[in-house]
């Protein structure tokens, strides 16, 4: 079986429902799980669609614990788990060539595919393990050290690569997430402190320690982005405890781990570039 989740906030139905009709067409997901942490029940609960499964969780769980309900439900029956924000949407043939690359490879745990814009242009999705001054620099110097940040997003979104190949790297977004179920009871669930924001870093370095977790870029979804934390001072406050509470857990200035693990990845990543 493979299945999948997307979990809903007051979420745009025109958004969600171009998602559903991408999933549908594909004719390979078996079972669709809708988690809604909004206030109230939707109005429409999808219950006439074949395979979707509604569950309002009455309160706002998070991004992860709200994936987890779903993951927790399927973790004995299914093979595959497709993790979905809900602005995304595809061509129905991009998750058979996912699907079909995780088959081809067992060491492959986890998988993220290109991931573009409604007009095409490409989203850096494909991070190193984080340092405070990755984050901090990305979100608060001024514009006018914007040279420096520039500089420090093309080593850290591993810019120089192109995106054009096949990349095994540590940290990859968590707006579109393939896991191998097998892979995924290893590591264990998403990490229900990080409410949103930093669940997808922290779970897929987890994955990366025993398992390949891939960009794929022979498959390509658009994702509507909308930087919500850049928006809205609430969104920002939530973002930033989660980056600390993810500092907490890994490490701050001190972390050889990823020392370690950064400079492989990016020793790898230049010999294919060249």
């Amino acid at each position: 079986m493979i299945s999948s989740s997307i979990v809903l906030y007051n979420t745009d139905k025109s958004k969600l429902n171009h998602l559903l009709v991408s999933i549908i067409q594909s004719k390979l997901i078996d079972r669709i799980f809708l988690i809604d942490n909004s206030p109230n029940q939707s109005e429409s609960r999808f219950d006439h669609i074949s395979r979707v499964t509604y569950i309002h969780t009455k309160k706002n769980l998070g991004y992860g614990a709200g994936h987890n309900v779903a993951l927790k439900d399927i973790l004995d029956h299914s093979e595959f788990h497709f993790v979905f924000n809900p602005d995304i949407y595809f061509k129905p043939e991009a998750l058979h060539l996912m699907i079909s690359r995780m088959r081809d490879d067992i060491s492959i745990g986890q998988l993220m595919p290109k991931v573009v814009y409604p007009d095409g242009s490409l989203q850096y999705l494909c991070k190193l393990l984080p340092t405070p001054l990755d984050l901090f620099f990305r979100r608060f110097l001024p514009g006018s050290l914007k040279e420096i940040v520039r500089k420090n997003a093309e080593h850290f979104e591993l810019r120089f690569t192109g995106y054009c190949h096949e990349m095994n790297v540590p940290c990859l977004s968590g707006c579109f997430m393939l896991f191998r179920i097998s892979a995924l009871k290893q590591v264990g669930l998403f990490d229900e402190r990080f409410f949103m924001y930093t669940e997808d870093f922290d779970i897929t370095r987890r994955m990366h320690s025993r398992f390949k977790t891939l960009f794929f870029p022979d498959a390509t979804v658009v994702h509507e982005h909308a930087k919500e934390s850049y928006k809205n001072k609430k969104m920002l406050f939530i973002h930033v405890l989660s980056v600390i509470r993810y500092f907490n857990k890994w490490g701050w200035f001190f972390d050889a781990e990823r020392k370690v693990i950064n400079n492989r990845v990016i020793e790898l990543l230049r010999k294919q570039v060249n």
